[in-house]
């Protein structure tokens, strides 16, 4: 340690408060948190890339300061796709500061980690009041049966009015007018369970058939439209 002349010829004045940094809920243990071994936690972060024309949300799950598991979910841009498929790879065995300072390859996956980060290191966590936290596998709980995200898409115009594309449930078919041509339901189909129903012997068409649904009130619409095509 290297010291300046000034300092060194300071007379030394003893330290008498020493209190303890802050706890944070971990896992249903307030910890004091000094090391990065010490951290813990189950949470998501969103991040953006500088255009602004994509998005990730990429969820951690970290016991001991170690990421056990790693969700990358990316959406608005087809190189960030790629992008998650790497960091998917580098992202699990690394502690949650060398996540931090790791190019993620893509800057809205970086930008999530860095979000992500200061909901762990300061405890809004899910996981803060669980004991024990989350088991590792709850980050592909979170894309439920189908392993898929959940994706949203709906497009409008002030001219031709709202275009409902993808629901929660899944690929939209159809949507539902009454008689004033305002949208009152929507037909979808599970583009998930199709593929699962196909993968089961099923033929496209009748998994196409299987995986259909509505949602509202469609059967008292007066005409469905094609969202893409009318």
């Amino acid at each position: 340690m290297i010291y300046t002349k000034e300092i060194e010829c300071m007379c030394k004045v003893s330290k008498g408060a020493n209190h303890e940094n802050a706890p944070i809920p971990e896992e249903g243990k307030w910890v004091h948190a000094k090391e990065i071994k010490d951290i813990s936690g189950f949470s998501h972060g969103i991040g953006w890339c500088a255009p602004q024309q994509g998005a990730c949300k990429l969820t951690l799950n970290v016991k001991n300061g170690i990421i056990e598991e790693a969700l990358v979910e990316t959406i608005g841009c087809s190189g960030m796709t790629h992008s998650a498929a790497m960091a998917s790879e580098i992202l699990p065995g690394k502690t949650l500061l060398e996540a931090l300072n790791t190019d993620l390859v893509c800057d809205a996956i970086n930008t999530a980690m860095r979000e992500i980060f200061l909901q762990i290191v300061y405890g809004r966590t899910q996981s803060a009041f669980s004991d024990d936290g989350l088991a590792v596998g709850a980050g592909l709980e979170d894309l439920g049966k189908g392993r898929r995200s959940q994706v949203g898409t709906m497009y409008g115009t002030k001219a031709k009015g709202a275009r409902y594309l993808e629901m929660a449930e899944g690929y939209v078919t159809g949507i539902a007018l009454d008689d004033k041509d305002e949208i009152i339901g929507y037909e979808y189909v599970s583009l998930g369970k199709m593929t699962d129903f196909i993968k089961k012997g099923d033929t496209p068409n009748d998994a196409w058939e299987k995986s259909k649904g509505a949602y509202g009130r469609v059967k008292d619409a007066k005409k469905i439209i094609d969202p893409r095509k009318e």
